[in-house]
């Protein structure tokens, strides 16, 4: 979604949409897929030259579990705040920020998109290693057996790395 900035007022505006973000699958430690759109509300408006926005969003996410690899489906949902300031080197790009400019983020041009800051946050709200529950089992190292299913009946003599520690007895 684009805002315009000569319509961003000193009185908040809401704006309610969907979008399914472009994650950039590459970055993520699971793959993840949106079955419908993210639904964003936000609340904008200016003071001075600064832009605020305040919201939330909230979606489906279809995800394999880490540790068994089945499919799981969770919500997330994520409240936003940011603040936007006017870039202060339009033109001049190989100037360094300051040390108070480091955490701040800018706008230039006619418009907004929000389509970033969507992004951004549906990242943040996306848990590190999706589960299909806390106690799952996972998979055995030694016949790939569903543990949550099946016992595992392999011999698999385990990590040959760990030898050394089987073998080990501590005298006390």
């Amino acid at each position: 979604m684009r805002i315009p900035i000569n319509r961003i007022e000193t009185v908040p505006k809401e704006s309610r949409f969907s979008e399914i973000p472009d994650l950039g699958q590459e970055e993520l430690p699971a793959k993840v897929r949106f079955p419908s759109p993210v639904q964003v509300n936000v609340t904008y408006y200016r003071s001075g030259r600064e832009l605020f926005f305040h919201g939330g969003l909230k979606g489906q996410v279809e995800a394999d579990c880490s540790r068994c690899l089945e499919g799981v489906v969770f919500v997330v949902e994520k409240n936003f705040d940011f603040v936007l300031t006017p870039d202060p080197l339009p033109t001049n790009k190989n100037k360094e920020l300051t040390e108070d400019e480091m955490g701040l983020s800018f706008y230039s041009g006619e418009d907004i998109d929000l389509s970033p800051y969507v992004r951004e946050q549906t990242l943040l709200a996306l848990p590190l290693r999706p589960l299909c529950s806390e106690s799952c089992r996972g998979l055995c190292p030694g016949c790939g057996a569903e543990l949550n299913r099946t016992g595992c009946e392999c011999t698999s003599p385990g990590d040959p790395r760990m030898a050394v520690f089987r073998n080990l007895r501590l005298d006390r």
